[in-house]
């Protein structure tokens, strides 16, 4: 796959569709890697009529790894970020954002539909708020505008996303472990294949497995801090859509988000966690697909 620099960093992509569609920018979430965009999901995209980029976020995957000048206590970190105190960061969600629409200048794009998940569904919205006229829909998944009141994920789910595998220097216990994760956080009425998620899971560390990337994209969400202020003056046209039943990143989150932006559709999907099983890919797809025709040309 190609790559770019941006802002310092190298950027890992994926092109897939004719150059002269209209473009979706799909921006994944904490530690995960661009083919974590299934590719059926990319390909019904593309056969709607749409040029797709799915790219590595930095210090994921094959995009460059940031060198912090210090380490940082992630665990000190979460429980300042509870107290409301300020969070230090080797980069901000707001940088993340920054890379994604310096993706879009390299590759000569002047205005895409911007998809984020959970993290990066942050991204996009930042994109959105920041960048308007680089936007033309917006579509926020699984994710959450900051408020922390709205963004309490239940007990069982915090402690999957920070355990750690067995034995990180072996492959299937790293599986193992990722297959856990999934099982807790992931869509209870669109349960995937277990030899298919875990088939899916290895894919996915055969490619890239570094949990200090992740450490410090978690760090950057939470030094990041709110976000509904920068919402309200989104003008994209907006599709909200979560899962009624995400443990990781709660529906009051996903319905709060969509309160602070003017005029966004919330689509609530019920048996979704937070994860992107097979089964949803129609459903999900189906829904941007006709977000993205809907409005052609952006904010009318």
């Amino acid at each position: 796959m190609p790559n770019v620099n941006i802002n310092g960093q190298v950027i890992e992509y994926e092109s897939l569709g004719s150059a002269q569609s209209p473009t979706i920018l799909l921006i994944m979430g904490l530690g995960m890697q661009l083919i974590s965009w299934p590719d059926a999901f990319c390909e019904h995209l593309v056969s709607s009529g749409f040029r797709v980029i799915r790219f590595d976020n930095r210090d994921i995957g094959l995009s460059g790894k940031v060198q912090p000048k210090r380490q940082i206590n992630v665990k000190l970190s979460m429980l300042a970020a509870v107290l409301g105190l300020p969070v230090r960061a080797p980069y901000l969600l707001d940088d993340m954002a920054l890379d994604s629409v310096g993706l879009m200048t390299a590759l000569n794009i002047d205005r895409a539909h911007i998809v984020g998940v959970s993290m990066g569904g942050m991204i996009a919205q930042l994109i959105a708020a920041n960048h308007p006229q680089r936007v033309l829909t917006l579509t926020s998944i699984m994710s959450s505008s900051g408020n922390r009141r709205a963004h309490r994920g239940k007990p069982e789910a915090i402690r999957a996303l920070m355990a750690r595998p067995a034995d990180i220097s072996n492959p299937e216990s790293i599986a193992d472990h990722m297959v856990k994760v999934y099982g807790v956080i992931g869509s209870p009425g669109f349960v995937p294949d277990p030899a298919e998620l875990r088939q899916r899971v290895k894919r996915n560390i055969h490619r890239s497995y570094y949990p200090a990337g992740t450490a410090r994209q978690m760090l950057a969400i939470m030094a990041s801090g709110d976000r509904r202020i920068k919402l309200s003056k989104i003008t994209a046209p907006t599709l909200v859509i979560h899962g009624a039943d995400d443990k990781l990143v709660p529906l009051a989150a996903g319905r709060d988000t969509a309160h602070h932006i003017k005029g966004a559709q919330l689509k609530i999907i019920p048996g979704m966690g937070h994860d992107l099983a097979p089964k949803l890919h129609p459903i999900l797809s189906a829904a941007i697909v006709a977000h993205c025709q809907a409005h052609p040309t952006g904010a009318s």
